[in-house]
């Protein structure tokens, strides 16, 4: 994604495309994986962390990534690369080997009925196990 189209791609989704918001989506925007805020440190050197945490947050509020707590202790962010509101409903996959964690998002949490009076806000369903590149090398 080139720093203009991001650039357009943050307009239209309600983001004013600072110089370091457009860097940090273009950079995300690549992963294919969940990332943490480390890992986009690694990647943006010369980018202090707290420029770099700032626009993961904006972008999250704004629905283009999504947190996981996959209980490794840090956060961990992933694009949301559909349409819908199903970037909110999906299944993650943690693997006890490797550490990764994948978004599985073919993949829907269960709906839970709840008590009378009850209203679900969010949801997080993390699967923990071994990963098939993990199980691969046995």
């Amino acid at each position: 994604m080139t720093d203009n189209t991001a650039e357009i791609f943050l307009r239209k989704h309600g983001i004013k495309p600072t110089a370091v918001r457009t860097l940090v989506w273009a950079e995300a925007r690549q992963q294919s994986e969940t990332f943490t805020l480390a890992d986009m440190e690694r990647w943006m050197p010369t980018m202090d962390r707290s420029s770099i945490f700032r626009a993961l947050r904006l972008f999250t509020e704004h629905h283009l990534l999504h947190v996981i707590d996959d209980g490794s202790g840090q956060q961990k962010y992933c694009v949301c690369r559909c349409d819908s509101d199903r970037h909110l409903n999906h299944v993650h996959f943690t693997c006890l080997r490797c550490g990764k964690t994948y978004c599985l998002e073919d993949y829907a949490i269960p709906t839970i009925d709840l008590p009378k009076g009850f209203t679900m806000e969010e949801a997080e369903y993390i699967v923990k196990g071994v990963c098939g590149d993990c199980a691969a090398q046995k």
